[in-house]
């Protein structure tokens, strides 16, 4: 009988050469190996940030991965978007990222979810999840995942993105949300999306490697996190910066009286307008980096 048929949660020799440079690490070790093997975590967009986050759960091992995306590859996402690649050009985003997963690591699990996640799914998808990863460039989506993982009870592991700037937190229930540090969404047209404005490549890998490192931290027990504080990244001068961010009593979400206590319409709280699916279909939010 061999130690994995006699422990079944024994890592196998294979496991234990592939991630051996985090096995040596005290932080980490073969116990710790296993909880990341046994880690399901949500990646919401196979874009920009959610590139870098899936390619860096799926290295290191995390067992079940979640990606919610609905789009195709196009030209112009291959200048940052680093599980696609040229052959994939209209291919759909989900099944080009499962592929590029899986010729890293054959041994995890990708879960699809080929749609937006949308106020109708979001409480079916995420609670199948123990931490968020939000890779979302839109506000709906944003405030949308922000209110679901609260009312999971989830850990959100949020990022974004523009130009040459990023910034990155983690919201647990109960030390604050999205809306906490951004109670209104800013007017239609006010903040360029990445198409509008532009992006540098490199900065997603940056800020989606940061996400990753938060899922890392919060599986294992280990670190400080970045719960409470929100990390602000200007590349141009490449200065990194931390405010602390508190829970707001008065939050609608969150606070001590909250208004918000189930999923509402995000395209009407942003003023956006619904997404058009690549089949002309109308359907809620939706976008990634």
């Amino acid at each position: 009988m061999t130690n994995q048929q006699a422990n079944p949660d024994a890592l196998s020799p294979e496991e234990v050469m592939r991630y051996s440079r985090h096995i040596i690490m005290p932080q980490v070790g073969p116990q710790g190996q296993r909880k990341l093997r046994n880690a399901k975590v949500l990646v919401v967009g196979a874009g920009g940030l959610g590139g870098p986050v899936a390619l860096y759960l799926a290295l290191a091992g995390v067992g079940t991965i979640g990606i919610t995306e609905f789009d195709t590859v196009d030209l112009s996402n291959l200048q940052r978007q680093i599980l696609h690649h040229t052959s994939d050009i209209g291919r759909p985003k989900l099944q080009s990222a499962k592929d590029t997963i899986a010729s890293h690591n054959p041994h995890v699990n990708v879960v699809g979810h080929p749609m937006p996640i949308t106020s109708d799914n979001a409480m079916d998808i995420i609670p199948q999840y123990d931490i968020v990863v939000n890779g979302a460039d839109n506000f709906a989506t944003r405030y949308l995942v922000n209110d679901a993982c609260y009312l999971a009870g989830k850990t959100l592991v949020d990022g974004a993105i523009l130009l040459f700037d990023g910034q990155a937190t983690v919201y647990k229930p109960g030390s604050g949300c999205y809306r906490c540090l951004y109670p209104d969404p800013p007017p239609p047209g006010l903040v360029p999306s990445c198409a509008e404005a532009g992006v540098l490549g490199a900065i997603t890998g940056l800020v989606g490697s940061i996400q990753a490192t938060e899922v890392f931290k919060q599986i294992l027990g280990i670190g400080n996190s970045l719960v409470n504080r929100l990390l602000l990244i200007d590349a141009l001068t490449m200065e990194f910066r931390t405010m602390k961010v508190r829970r707001d009593p008065s939050c609608p979400l969150c606070g001590d009286n909250p208004t918000v206590t189930e999923l509402i319409d995000y395209d009407a709280f942003c003023g956006a307008p619904p997404l058009v699916m690549p089949n002309g279909e109308l359907v809620g939010v939706g976008g990634h980096h």
